[in-house]
């Protein structure tokens, strides 16, 4: 076998890995509600705040913080898994990785570290625990 045919061999592996991806993410997102889709877009300033205060929080675990240090470089980054061009499915990526990133604040610190750094209203932070 040529080494050649092993590169496109996972190149294209990777590809269809990431064609499931997309096409998981927008059926995702046509299944939920937009109403909390866009009360979620309204609050993207503070949650990236959020991450922020979290991220510099030293009574946070150290694995903990340097997730959020490393879900703040993703989101600041200009290349995503998906490209933010592609209609509502573009920024479904990032609003998975930073779920995934205060979800494990969560279950590291508990909720009560979201409470603390939280610099939105209280309806906010009821829509964001809602969505995690």
């Amino acid at each position: 076998m040529d080494v050649l045919d092993v590169v496109l061999s996972m190149v294209g592996g990777l590809l269809m890995v990431w064609a499931v991806l997309v096409v998981t993410l927008y059926a995702a997102s046509r299944q939920g509600d937009p109403t909390s889709f866009r009360e979620a877009l309204r609050l993207l300033p503070d949650v990236v705040r959020l991450l922020r205060r979290l991220a510099a929080d030293p009574t946070l675990p150290r694995g903990v913080r340097w997730r959020l240090w490393l879900t703040l470089a993703y989101l600041a980054v200009p290349l995503d898994l998906v490209p933010d061009v592609i209609p509502v499915v573009g920024y479904a990526d990032d609003v998975v990785v930073v779920a995934l990133a205060l979800r494990s604040v969560v279950r590291s610190a508990g909720p009560d570290a979201l409470h603390r750094h939280w610099p939105g209203t209280p309806q906010g932070l009821a829509t964001i625990t809602r969505l995690l």
